[in-house]
Parts: C-alpha cells; sequence; structure tokens
C-alpha cells in the first residue's frame, strides 16, 4: 500500500506526524506499505502551523492507495493551513481527482473539509475537528459523533491527536487487528473513541 500524505504551507504538524509514524511502524513490523510526503505540483519545504519544515519526499501521484489529507489553520481561518486551501480550490481539485482515479481518501481534523470542497463528503458520513462541524454539516456532509468514520473509500476523524486513531484503524482495516495492536503497543498509544464502519471497503 503506497501511503501519500499531502503537506501545505499551515498544516498542523501532528495532523500529519501521528498518522505518518503509526504506517511508517507497521511498515517496519512488516506489513506493505510505504509512507511518502507529498506536494502537487511543488518539491519546496513547507512551514508547517508551529514552525516544523516538512520536505516533501515526491509529487503526489496520479492514484495512490492512500491519500492522507490532513488540517491546520481552519478556526483561525488561516490564509496558510486548510481554510486558506479550501479557500484557493486548487487542492481540494487535487484530492478530488485522485478519489476519482481510485484513490481511498482519509481526512485528519479539518483536512475533512478540503474533502468536503469539492462535495466529495456530501451525503456521507464524516467528522472534523469540533470547531469545524458546523461547516462540514454546511457542506452536506452528515456528522457523526465518532472518533474515527470509516466510509469504505473515505475516511475521517476527529481533532489533531485522532489521526492516530484513524491511522491504526486503517493497519487494523487492511492489515488486521494483531498488527495495529502491536503499533499501538510499540508507539505506547491506548486507542479512544469510537470507530464508525458505515461500510466495508469497496
Amino acid at each position: 500500500m503506497r501511503a501519500e500524505f499531502l503537506i501545505f504551507p499551515g498544516v498542523d504538524e501532528l495532523d500529519v506526524v501521528g498518522p505518518y509514524e503509526v504506517l511508517a511502524t507497521a511498515g517496519g513490523l512488516g506489513a506493505d506499505v510505504e509512507v511518502a510526503l507529498v506536494r502537487p505540483e511543488s518539491m519546496n519545504a513547507v512551514t508547517a502551523a508551529h514552525g516544523l519544515l516538512l520536505t516533501p519526499d515526491a509529487l503526489l501521484g496520479a492514484a495512490p492507495d492512500l491519500l492522507v489529507v490532513p488540517g491546520g489553520g481552519w478556526a483561525a481561518k488561516a490564509k496558510t493551513g486548510a481554510w486558506g486551501e479550501y479557500q484557493r480550490g486548487k487542492l481540494p481539485m487535487a484530492v478530488a481527482e485522485r478519489h476519482a482515479s481510485g484513490s481511498t481518501v482519509a481526512g485528519v481534523c479539518t483536512g475533512a473539509l478540503l474533502m468536503a470542497a469539492t462535495g466529495l463528503l456530501k451525503g456521507r458520513p464524516a467528522v472534523t475537528h469540533a470547531s469545524a462541524l458546523e461547516d462540514l454539516a454546511d457542506a452536506e456532509a452528515v456528522v457523526v459523533e465518532a472518533r474515527v468514520v470509516d466510509d469504505g473509500d473515505v475516511l475521517t476523524c476527529g481533532g489533531v491527536t485522532a489521526g492516530i486513531d484513524l491511522a491504526l484503524w486503517i493497519v487494523e482495516r487492511e492489515f488486521g487487528e494483531d498488527l495495529a495492536t502491536r503499533v499501538a503497543a510499540h508507539l505506547e498509544h491506548e486507542r479512544r473513541g469510537t470507530v464508525h464502519r458505515a461500510r466495508a471497503a469497496d
């Protein structure tokens, strides 16, 4: 499984690094998974929300198996971060194109709003950071009270640290509960919250 993590100026660090480490650890424990930080059109490094410099490994693929879309900066209506990317529209379009090409798309925190921007979540169960739930509902998603929402080819989760639980759920879904338990133990993370599974992966 090729898992690509979108990065962009103002992205929240933990939205990226938490699930990235979960999937990379799964790979280290034997799962067939590779992870990469990607940007759609540039290999330039980006400065994340709290000042961490993130450097892409590659350009965004045409149809990665899994595309992880983080958030950041939504509540502050920042020019950088998810809010800024939502307003510009180019990044949401790239996400929608990958989904149409067969990628499973997973939104962390307000990354869900980047997914929703082009109608990807219309009529589908989803969740995001508590501060953006009304915006998610306004985008015609069906807001679910859960930490992780799995609707097959589209997954979302609550805010920031929920990305770790989202990634552990993806490990469980794709590689089995035993491996997910081993990864959680390795990271000394206690899984928490509800996983709302609307349907199995296609």
